[in-house]
């Protein structure tokens, strides 16, 4: 050995986009590199950048390997430095050319502290060196991996175990599920945030309880969207319901919650519901007249095949399949992450049901870019969400149901609106 390190810096060109670009694929694939070398693993930390790319290193006893990758060139930078001479970096080079799928690799080595330019000092530790060698443990290995929800402008990162439970890249999307440490079994659609097993309840009570305390005489429901299960449990727990029809267009996002988020997708099987995967649009388009009680669109954000959940159209044809005294309600996303889309669906719904029958109300979702969202209470001519509460009925259903976000503080509190977003509304 004539130096104290060998560091190879490597390019990989032509390498799979789709795998450049995947957080977990890329970790283990270096943590494999890296253990097939022969080197000891101490941590492993990386992140994905908006919209493409992943940076992480792997730290080992040895010293590390690190990686940059940029998808939209099919072009990743690595970085393999290793001490002595225990590890071979080349190993490293071989598997990660193969994981990556390059059709080229090139690499130039360089020798780090070259021993005939250097001097040992001499450090005499004396007892200190003794207990410490008698303490001398290997260290216990550390991964941080992190998904991230983020758009050009900010960003919720969210630590998880590392590994993805479950991936499919369906004709619509991709679907993923990973295991958080903060907030369990986390639901994922093109990188976005759908639900968490932590905090989903604040979503799910407060898009299906706010319109069915209200309207006690829901019978025939129509959920869009939805697909992880969450709104038709909490639908299904009024017994005056007599049929849920839920449209959800993505079979692989029902696949995996029923896989790994059985504490959202539990009404599956309920005699009372009838699953249809199919396009929402064009299911409320061919509806009559008239035919639900309550519609809930619990869609994904306006991109993909949520897009035309945003549109005119669709809320035109959801207005005429509600029953004269109905009631409507939607997510719309966050004041803060999405202010365009917020305003604009807004607006949208205030010219189809009139303004006077449009309620915006809040809830605080942890798991959600910024926290805060959104969703908006609308009626075709029925009740008022806060002057017609019952405030009796509304705690006699936060108390049956054991419910952990909805009571009936909460129901009020939610429509009165800060100043900005009223401001931002123009009410």
């Amino acid at each position: 050995m004539k130096s104290l390190g060998r560091h190879i810096l490597v390019e990989f060109h032509g390498c799979s986009s789709e795998i450049l670009n995947d957080v977990p694929c890329i970790e283990s694939s270096m943590v494999g590199a890296a253990k097939e070398a022969g080197a000891t693993i101490i941590s492993s930390v990386f992140h994905h950048f908006s919209p493409f790319g992943v940076s992480g290193v792997v730290v080992i006893q040895e010293s590390h390997l690190a990686i940059h990758t940029w998808p939209e060139y099919r072009y990743a930078a690595v970085d393999l430095f290793t001490c002595g001479d225990s590890v071979n970096p080349w190993t490293s080079y071989k598997i990660l050319k193969q994981a990556f799928e390059a059709e080229h690799g090139s690499a130039v080595e360089i020798n780090r502290g070259q021993l005939d330019l250097l001097e040992k000092a001499s450090i005499e530790l004396g007892e200190l060196r003794n207990e410490a060698t008698q303490q001398l443990v290997v260290p216990k290995y550390s991964r941080s991996v992190w998904f991230t929800d983020r758009n050009e402008n900010m960003a919720l990162s969210i630590r998880h175990k590392g590994d993805c439970l479950f991936r499919e890249k369906s004709p619509y999307q991709t679907v993923e599920v990973f295991d958080t440490f903060q907030y369990g079994k986390l639901l994922a659609v093109d990188k976005m945030v759908m639900c968490s097993e932590k905090d989903e309840k604040a979503y799910h009570e407060m898009i299906v309880h706010v319109p069915m305390v209200i309207e006690p005489d829901v019978k025939n429901v129509l959920v869009i969207g939805g697909g992880d299960g969450g709104s038709i449990r909490e639908i299904l727990r009024h017994d005056q319901v007599e049929s849920v029809t839920m449209v959800e267009i993505d079979e692989a996002v029902v696949r995996a919650s029923k896989e790994f988020l059985p504490s959202l997708s539990s009404a599956f099987d309920h005699p009372k519901l009838t699953l249809i995967i199919d396009d929402g649009i064009k299911y409320v388009k061919e509806s009559a007249d008239d035919s639900f009680d309550m519609i809930v669109i619990d869609s994904s954000d306006p991109v993909g095949p949520a897009e035309g959940l945003f549109s005119k159209d669709f809320y035109r044809d959801v207005y005429r399949c509600l029953r004269p005294g109905g009631v409507m309600t939607a997510q719309s996303e966050s004041p803060h992450f999405n202010q365009k889309a917020f305003v604009e669906l807004n607006h949208c719904l205030k010219e189809i049901f009139n303004p006077d029958s449009v309620f915006c109300y809040l809830a605080f979702i942890p798991t959600y870019p910024t926290g805060m969202w959104s969703f908006t209470y609308c009626t075709k001519g029925g009740k008022h969400p806060v002057a017609d509460l019952d405030r009796q009925r509304s705690q006699q259903i936060a108390q049956a149901f054991d419910l952990e976000y909805y009571n009936t503080d909460i129901h009020g509190a939610a429509f009165c609106l800060p100043t900005f977003i009223q401001t931002m509304l123009g009410d």
